[in-house]
């Protein structure tokens, strides 16, 4: 956390091939603890009406600045398994076969040119072309597993 930092930060739920499901926007300023209810609330889970079941998400990976406490017991609640390093007690290192895999996604979503800097003034935009370049990644991998 940055405290007179100006800018905005992406924040991407992806599953674990690295397709981003949710993205989101947020002040550079804001912690990033702040983002993950509404980005886990704002997946929306599939039904399957023949066997009447839903598909939620099982587990959740993420690095040191998630773990808080409530946010644990919030996931919990969910019936959502964590895996988030802990302060002072693991090193992100240990998380590294499943976190670089939303670093890729990162990556590919600031390599279309109108992400990288931030170009748009409002952030209505900046979060409409966010959304916009994940659902490119999408098409991009759908077309390449078809083909």
């Amino acid at each position: 956390m940055d405290r007179g930092k100006p800018g905005s930060k992406m924040h991407v739920l992806s599953d674990a091939n690295g397709l981003p499901l949710v993205v989101g926007l947020s002040a550079a300023n804001v912690h990033d603890s702040l983002a993950l209810k509404p980005m886990v609330a704002g997946h929306q889970t599939r039904h399957d009406p023949y066997r009447g079941r839903y598909f939620k998400p099982q587990r959740l990976h993420a690095d040191k600045a998630y773990d808080v406490p409530h946010l644990r017991k919030w996931l919990w609640g969910k019936h959502i398994g964590v895996r988030i390093a802990r302060k002072g007690v693991e090193s992100s290192e240990r998380l590294g076969r499943r976190r670089w895999v939303i670093e890729r996604t990162m990556s590919w979503l600031s390599g279309y040119r109108r992400l990288s800097p931030r170009y748009e003034r409002q952030p209505s935009n900046y979060l409409a072309f966010l959304g916009l370049a994940a659902a490119l990644c999408c098409y991009k991998r759908l077309v390449r597993l078809t083909t």
